[in-house]
């Protein structure tokens, strides 16, 4: 293992509830393709018998799409998993709770999901030292730049360790 001639090591992680700064965009990449392997596993794994996202043959007589369309809650998790690095990356200490939840558009097969976050609000928690309730706007947009997703998620994250 090499060291810096410093002996500074730096290990990846998300902020702390006091860097994030209300108001701030922060733009998630690399993006995410989305391949049929992906929508076939995550609905057969979360028992999702929805033909629109296995059956081909069913999803082409279905208006008004006429194809397979990925499963919306695959759609949600990748959003918000392509934040995780940047942002909640071992500092969150819990998901609060999820709501606005919208899919403007579909996600198909081979489409590439980009995300970005707006952090609206945060405040101390007032029943946990030491921690703090962030609430963020998540995007999700396609290769295309359309918007295929939105969602507002609370969460509760650690403040910075003391020296």
């Amino acid at each position: 293992m090499t060291e810096a001639s410093d002996g500074k090591r730096f290990v990846q992680r998300g902020l702390w509830f006091e860097e994030f700064e209300v108001g701030a965009i922060y733009e998630h990449r690399p993006g995410r393709t989305v391949t049929e392997a992906d929508n076939v596993f995550f609905t057969t794994l979360t028992m999702n018998t929805q033909p629109l996202h296995l059956d081909q043959a069913e999803s082409e007589k279905l208006p008004p799409f006429h194809d397979r369309l990925v499963n919306s809650m695959f759609t949600l998790s990748t959003l918000v998993g392509l934040s995780v690095g940047q942002l909640t990356q071992g500092t969150i200490v819990a998901n609060l709770g999820f709501s606005d939840i919208s899919f403007p558009a579909p996600v198909r097969h081979g489409d590439t999901l980009y995300a970005e976050t707006l952090i609206t609000d945060k405040r101390e928690s007032r029943s946990r030292p030491g921690e703090g309730v962030v609430t963020m706007e998540h995007t999700a947009r396609n290769q295309h730049g359309e918007v295929v997703a939105l969602a507002t998620r609370k969460t509760l994250v650690r403040m910075a360790p003391g020296d």
